[in-house]
């Protein structure tokens, strides 16, 4: 039976965005294809598209219900996922049989190698599209996994996710034909005949890809590694996080039916949900079929993945430090404000938020006069309750705490030095169980120890919503303490505000040295805690932080292999 969805039906819908994306990597120029705002879809927007109240209906149907993949190899059912604003999802996965699962996602893998890498990309095209579609679907899903509040679930959930999972395909696709298919070889031999070959080449997947999820960014830092892996030609297996499940078993759905749709094996995606406290991605990590690894996470699995899982080519994004360093400002609100918002946003539960404020213990100059250390803190302060001084603007800036563990830290930051921002609780509208709370500042010097007397405890990360102002003697004093914190505790990013020219080449340049990426004087509408897919790199690959870049050619190019065969022409 002829496939649904041909390659000439796919090419003709998918090509131009395709194109798109290549052009996009290559400029670094805003693009995207995939409209952020909620009205774009559903009634008068996107065609095919689920509207908002669509989109909640579509989620509220599959709460309380098993969710069937169809997948073999599962051996029994399992799920216990409880949404940050209180009610239990109550939704069973398919747990798996490795014995039996593996086997069946390898069997496709041939076909799929052969289709070559346009077809490849163009399936995983029609793969977002249909995401796309149920974005708002997808928003509600992610809301009720991460916490996050609705507005930023279904745009960083849904548009941007969907963009970094394209950027990953553009990236693969592009790496893929660096080699051509075919090659005529000749070598000339003086009188005598030429020695010819007639070669080809042929992108081989390293083999099945194991996505290992995340609680706070299922989708956003999930495609990626997903869609590259299952461009360059390898099979998919998606462990989600067992509090964030759906957002990533609603995208497995989706991947499979695509790809049985275009004649492909749907077992080339597949999803293995976990017992309560059974562990199984250290189990999966090291079998010998698993291939590539991708994960985001804390550094103890990270560093144990890179450690034990010796036959794959693992992806990691762990814990970092991000630190901003305040050295002068022409424009002091601007900057308060920009800063008020970024430690604001989703409590602080990025793995992009600013961490540690370092301040000159003299103070800085700003453009409304010097401020001393004392004044910037307590102005900061001041910014971020005006901020979230409004109960509603507050829960839809702040979502809700992803689990207890981050409450945990932030009732625990006030033993940590001088609170000069507490954190109060703000109660949610709609949602009465949800654990929404505002952040908090602790003042802290630069050198003082720890209590247990090691490190100070800024050295450390705190995810959530906590942050350190940090004294320090100097300016000279924090590019040092900049320094020594990306080196030695890594950093998904770095800002900096500063009016010198002199103190600005010395941050970039440790920047540059240690491979953090970095921002300056940043005062808008773009916060240092966000990057946009096609112009921004997420991480960098070169600090303790992450082992990889979120995209460039490194994150896809040691997913496949470029396979010889040489003939007697």
């Amino acid at each position: 039976m002829a496939a649904a969805l041909s390659l000439q039906k796919l090419s003709e819908t998918h090509r131009p965005t395709l194109d798109g994306a290549l052009d996009a990597i290559r400029t670094r120029a805003y693009w995207s294809p995939h409209p952020e705002h909620p009205k774009a879809y559903g009634e008068g927007g996107a065609p095919g598209s689920l509207g908002a109240a669509e989109g909640k209906a579509a989620f509220d149907a599959l709460l309380h219900t098993r969710f069937d993949l169809g997948q073999p190899g599962t051996d029994g059912w399992t799920g216990a996922e409880v949404s940050p604003y209180g009610p239990a999802l109550d939704i069973e996965y398919p747990h798996a049989d490795p014995d039996v699962l593996l086997p069946a996602m390898r069997a496709g893998t041939a076909a799929w190698r052969d289709a070559g890498p346009e077809a490849r990309a163009l399936v995983c095209l029609e793969i977002l599209a249909r995401v796309n579609a149920r974005t708002h679907e997808l928003a509600q899903a992610v809301m009720h996994t991460s916490g996050q509040a609705y507005l930023m679930a279904f745009q960083a959930g849904g548009p941007h996710a969907q963009d970094r999972g394209l950027e990953a395909v553009a990236y693969a696709y592009e790496e893929q034909l660096r080699t051509p298919a075919e090659a005529d070889w000749s070598k000339p031999q003086g009188k005598r005949d030429p020695l010819r070959l007639r070669k080809s080449f042929t992108a081989v997947g390293r083999g099945v890809s194991l996505l290992i999820g995340c609680n706070t960014f299922p989708t956003w830092n999930g495609y990626p590694g997903l869609f590259a892996s299952l461009a360059t030609g390898n099979p998919v297996l998606v462990k989600p996080h067992p509090r964030a499940v759906l957002p990533l078993a609603l995208t497995v759905r989706i991947a499979r039916e695509v790809l049985a749709e275009a004649g492909f094996d749907p077992n080339l995606v597949a999803l293995t949900a976990e017992r309560p406290g059974e562990g199984i991605a250290k189990e999966l990590a090291v079998r010998p079929e698993i291939r590539i690894i991708d994960y985001t996470g804390s550094t103890a699995f990270g560093d144990w993945l890179e450690t034990h899982a010796r036959q794959a080519q693992v992806y990691t994004e762990k814990a970092g430090v991000n630190t901003v360093v305040l050295d002068s400002t022409d424009d002091y609100a601007g900057m308060l404000a920009n800063l008020a918002f970024s430690l604001s946003l989703y409590s602080g539960q990025m793995c992009t938020t600013p961490q540690n404020l370092l301040v000159p213990r003299d103070g800085i100059s700003t453009d409304t006069g010097p401020k001393t250390y004392d004044e910037v803190v307590t102005d900061l302060a001041g910014a971020i309750e005006g901020l979230l001084g409004d109960d509603a603007r507050a829960t839809a800036l702040l979502g809700a705490l992803v689990n207890p563990d981050v409450r945990a830290r932030l009732e625990a930051a006030p033993d940590l030095g001088e609170v000069a921002l507490a954190s109060r609780e703000v109660p949610h509208p709609e949602f009465p169980d949800a654990v929404v709370r505002t952040p908090v500042i602790v003042k802290v010097l630069a050198k003082e120890p720890g209590p247990d007397g090691g490190d100070p405890v800024h050295l450390s990360e705190c995810f959530g919503p906590v942050a350190f102002a940090v004294s320090v003697d100097s300016v000279s004093d924090a590019v040092d303490l900049l320094r020594r914190t990306v080196r030695e505790k890594g950093a998904m990013t770095v800002g900096a505000y500063t009016t010198s020219p002199e103190v600005e080449r010395a941050i970039e340049e440790v920047c540059l040295e240690e491979s953090a990426q970095l921002s300056l004087n940043l005062t808008g509408g773009v916060y240092v805690n966000q990057t946009a897919a096609f112009s921004d790199f997420h991480g960098s690959g070169g600090n303790p932080a992450a082992n990889a870049a979120l995209c460039d050619g490194a994150f896809v190019s040691g997913r496949f292999r470029t396979i010889e065969v040489r003939r007697q022409a």
